[in-house]
């Protein structure tokens, strides 16, 4: 397997080392996300305060995708996610493929429900006239617009920062070699998510996944025409696929490379009476 060869090539013997990456990258997670969350409190967009309620939505909302999907697939619900998998080759390309038109489509026939159940209340809010931007704005309930600040090279970036991070931590949890149980993973990936968008969510609501921002937004062409297309539109889409795959390998060449076994995990059978005596750590670390 590709990680296995890797990891056996760049895996950091000695503790020392492992400590100051594991340190390092801890300490950068701690000011990206807390910094990002101050500067949006400090920057004057006060209905970002707003956010709050969806950040917690949003994120009680991946929980449940990813629990709900997690034995059959994996939970990504998301192709950037699948698109950095695949990049370290723990999908193949069919299953990315199969993976991208279910999320694609999913995240269609989600928006168009949505259309269906708030249609009396999106027709009082804007009277029946379907605009994107301004006051009477509503495409924005189904995908991403940038804030009247921001431009499209930084747009990238912020999109490219967001979902590195958010599939560096996506890539922490599922590790193996770092034990989480299978039923706290889906809740801490969105848990993941709402401190993504409590520090990303200023300039453009972090939609840090290609298929939820370009499938809604397809569906919305249906009512609101064209404009849903601006400039900005693609940005979403191609920051979040870069961003991903950047993600991941950062995570392992940072952390996932140099995480040793838990010890309790390894056993050697002893030859006479068979039973079974877990490694020391010491044992485990030269095994590795």
């Amino acid at each position: 397997m590709v990680l296995d060869k890797l990891r056996a090539k760049f895996h950091i013997r000695k503790d020392l080392g492992r400590a100051f990456l594991a340190e390092f990258t801890g300490t950068f997670l701690l000011c990206l996300i807390g910094l990002s969350v101050v500067a949006q409190k400090v920057l004057p967009r006060p209905e970002v305060n707003e956010f709050i309620g969806v950040n917690v939505g949003f994120g009680i909302a991946i929980v449940f995708g990813v629990a709900v999907s997690a034995k059959l697939s994996g939970g990504h619900i998301n192709p950037a996610v699948s698109l950095a998998f695949l990049s370290v080759g723990q999908i193949t390309i069919v299953q990315f493929l199969a993976y991208f038109v279910a999320q694609f489509f999913g995240a269609f026939f989600g928006a168009a429900v949505v259309y269906a159940v708030y249609n009396d209340a999106i027709n009082a809010f804007d009277g029946g006239v379907r605009t994107v931007g301004g006051l009477k704005d509503t495409a924005g309930i189904f995908a991403s617009y940038p804030a009247p600040h921001l431009g499209l090279l930084n747009g990238f970036v912020d999109q490219f920062v967001a979902t590195a991070v958010f599939v560096f931590l996506i890539a922490h949890i599922v590790d193996k070699r770092n034990s989480y149980p299978t039923w706290l993973q889906p809740i801490l990936v969105g848990t993941g998510f709402v401190a993504i968008g409590a520090a990303f969510g200023y300039n453009c609501g972090y939609p840090v996944n290609p298929a939820r921002d370009f499938a809604p937004r397809l569906f919305t062409a249906i009512f609101y025409g064209g404009a849903v297309f601006t400039k900005w539109f693609w940005v979403p889409i191609v920051g979040p696929f870069v961003g991903a795959v950047v993600g991941i390998w950062f995570y392992y060449f940072l952390i996932g490379f140099h995480t040793p076994q838990d010890a309790e995990e390894k056993y050697v059978v002893l030859t006479g009476n068979q039973e079974l005596k877990p490694l020391t750590a010491k044992e485990v670390e030269e095994a590795n």
